[in-house]
This record gives structure tokens, sequence and C-alpha cells, in this order.
């Protein structure tokens, strides 16, 4: 009896920060709840039963979140927030994406080589664990957590604010890793195609019907015609910019997300251009008044959608009972106390803004999301989308328990 007594004080007891254990607790579950609250009715909305959100509606619905929403939210939040001196001070916001992309894949690799995933999904689990959701997961629980007035950040609008700069600054070294790292990571094997039929490998290169060996051009056309000697000094110039462009595969760089984050970083580190777009007596703060109207709507919209990709269940998955939950701890339970290691040493090397808890609790937060979405997208692009949506099903699914634990810890670290 007196345990029990002694468990129950030590839960209303107050902590350093003034926060008891228990709100503690209600602080790191409710926006969980929140968000497991608005994905189950994306996950109704979507049911044979209701059928308002089919697939073809969720894909446009996530089109538009992406084109048009967050980009949106972007660009009026981080033009807000932003100054050159602020990017000086966050400069390890950026460094400690990568940290986290090269923490989690070597606590990918180490785990696939343990547990040897069927052919050829070794790379697959790496990423699956290495790489996690830097934008779209943080961004709405930030947006919970500081709607309640009992936030531990203090003023909402200032929370919500300083929190999405924070995210966005982030976004676009997320983007690069994506794009270069993960798209080569998730490069089909030599057999063409992940789905292998292991009795009846197809063959590497296939002859022709003649016999004769198959044909491969040394230069593509692009590179063939800047090699030519009458071509003009300029042409040629333009089409090594066209080759330079393919190569470093810039189109799928620069989405409306990264673009907005560049913009808003340009035009909200010149005191010019913020005080005319970006200030709220601005001659052009309509725009970014409507940036702001338009970005509120990217929560719910992708949290419907994301619930809503839910009802088709894990699907069918070459990856095995195995591999999948080594999968699940690994990028639940591995990766985050390694990332807890990298910010507090970064905090004790004197890197972060002194004094700023938020910054810390973004930081913490890249390490312990669940898989990346975008690299779901990636993977499919790739190839292997079938395993990637089956992951991406538990994960998130276990994730709504692990995030909730880390939260609490977290904000008993910084309070």
């Amino acid at each position: 009896m007196d345990t029990m007594r002694s468990l129950l004080s030590a839960a209303v007891e107050s902590q350093p920060g003034g926060q008891s254990l228990l709100g503690s607790i209600k602080i790191a579950v409710l926006p969980i709840a929140k968000v497991f609250t608005m994905c189950f009715l994306g996950f109704l909305m979507a049911s044979k039963y209701v059928n308002i959100l089919p697939a073809n509606g969720r894909k446009l619905l996530n089109g538009l979140v992406f084109s048009l929403l967050l980009p949106c939210l972007i660009f009026s939040q981080l033009g807000q927030a932003v100054t050159l001196q602020k990017m000086l001070e966050w400069w390890f916001i950026p460094v400690n994406v990568v940290l986290g992309s090269i923490s989690g894949s070597l606590i990918g690799l180490v785990v696939a080589s343990i547990v040897r995933p069927p052919y050829p999904f070794f790379k697959f689990t790496i990423i699956q664990i290495g790489i996690g959701n830097i934008g779209n997961v943080p961004l709405v629980l930030i947006s919970a957590l500081c709607r309640g007035q009992s936030n531990p950040f203090g003023d909402s609008d200032k929370c919500s604010t300083d929190g999405t700069a924070y995210i966005s600054f982030g976004q676009w070294v997320g983007a690069i890793i994506l794009y270069t790292y993960v798209f080569n990571m998730l490069a089909p094997p030599p057999e063409g195609t992940f789905d292998i039929d292991h009795e009846s490998l197809p063959l590497k290169s296939a002859a022709k019907s003649d016999g004769s060996p198959e044909q491969v051009p040394l230069l593509t056309e692009k590179e063939a015609v800047s090699t030519e000697p009458n071509v003009s000094k300029t042409q040629k110039i333009k089409h090594f910019l066209a080759i330079l462009y393919e190569k470093l595969k810039l189109k799928q760089i620069l989405q409306p997300p990264i673009i907005a984050s560049i913009l808003a970083m340009v035009l909200g580190a010149v005191p010019l251009f913020k005080r005319l777009i970006f200030t709220p007596d601005a001659p052009l703060f309509f725009f970014t008044d409507s940036c702001m109207i338009l970005g509120e709507a990217m929560i719910p919209c992708i949290l419907l959608a994301l619930g809503g990709n839910l009802v088709d269940g894990p699907g069918s998955s070459k990856l095995g009972y195995r591999t999948t939950a080594a999968i699940i701890v690994g990028r639940l339970v591995l990766v985050p106390p390694a990332g807890l290691g990298i910010v507090m040493l970064a905090d004790k090397l004197g890197f972060l803004p002194p004094g700023d808890k938020m910054f810390r609790f973004v930081l913490l937060l890249q390490h312990s999301m669940p898989t990346s979405v975008l690299a779901g997208a990636v993977a499919n692009l790739r190839g292997c989308g079938r395993e990637a949506a089956a992951m991406l099903f538990w994960v998130h699914v276990f994730a709504v328990f692990s995030m909730a634990g880390w939260i609490i810890l977290y904000l008993n670290i910084l309070f």
C-alpha cells in the first residue's frame, strides 16, 4: 500500500520544469491522439462502408498537399521566422538530418546483416530503417502540440511558427538525400526487377533473335551532339547544362516544398524583401496571408489521406515477418537513442542556440519519426512499391505508441 502511495505521489509531484509526470504524459499523448483521430476518420472515409475517399481521390489529395498546401505552409511560416542571423544559428538542423541518415543507415546495416532479409531487399531494409520522416509527421505533431494552451513551449503562435520554421529549414537536405542516396540504394538488382522468381531467374542481358549481341551506344544523343565539331560554343554549353541537370537529377530534387523552402530562405533573409512580403503591414502581405490560409489545410488533408491509405492493409509483401519486425524495431526503438546521443553531444559542445528548447525538441523529433513517406514514393518509382507500402503501414501503426513514449522522455529531459 505504501508503495502504491509513493508511486502516485511521484506521478503528481512536479518535475524540475514544473510539469508533473501525468502532465507530461498528457502533453505527449494528446497530439498523438489527435493525429490518430484524424487518421481514423480518413480510414473511415476510405472504407467500403463510406467510400468518399477512393484510391483515385486519395492520390489527388496527396498531389494537392504536396504541390500546393505544404509549399504554402513552408513559405509562409519559414519566411516569417527566418533571418540571415537565424540561418547562421540554425546551421546544425541540416547537419542533424545528415547525421541522422548516417547513423540510421549504419543501424540498418547492422540489423540487415543479422536478420538477412530475402534477396534482393538487403539495401531496402537499410533504407527503411535509416531514412525517417523529417517533414510531414513532425509538422503535424508540432501543430497539435502547440495548439493546446498548456503546451510547455509557451505562446501557441510562437511555438507553431518556430517549430514549423525549424522543420522546414531541414527539408531541403532531406530531399537531396532522398533523390540521390535513397534513389541509388533502391536501384533494381542485376535481374532488372524486384519480383524475382528464384526458380526461373531472368537473364541479365537478352540476346537478339539473330544471335548477335545487343549494341549499346557509348554516348547518349545529347552527349553525342556536344562532341560534333560544327556545334557552336553556346549550344555546347546548353547541352552540357542539360546533361548536368539530368545526371544530378535536379528535376527530382527541386520539388515544390524544396522550392518553397529556398524562396522563403532567400526572401526572408533579405530585409527589403521581408518588409515587402512577410511583415503584417507589408504591401504584399496579402500573398503571405493567402499562403497561411491554404497552409492551414495541409495538416487535416495529409492525415485524411494517410488514414485512407491504410484501408488497403499491408498488402502482399515478400519481406516476411522476421524482416518486417526487424525494420519496425530498428526504426522506432534503436534509431531514436542514437539520435538522442547526437543531440546531447551537440548541446554539450555548444553547437545549439542556448535556451531554445523548441530547437532541441525538433532535432530530437527528427530521429524519432517513422519511415519517410517520400522514401516510399522513391521505392515505388524503383519497382519495390508494394513492399514499401506494407512497411509504411506497419511502421505508422506502431509509431503511434513509440512516438508517445519518446515525446514523454524528451519533454522530461528538456523541462
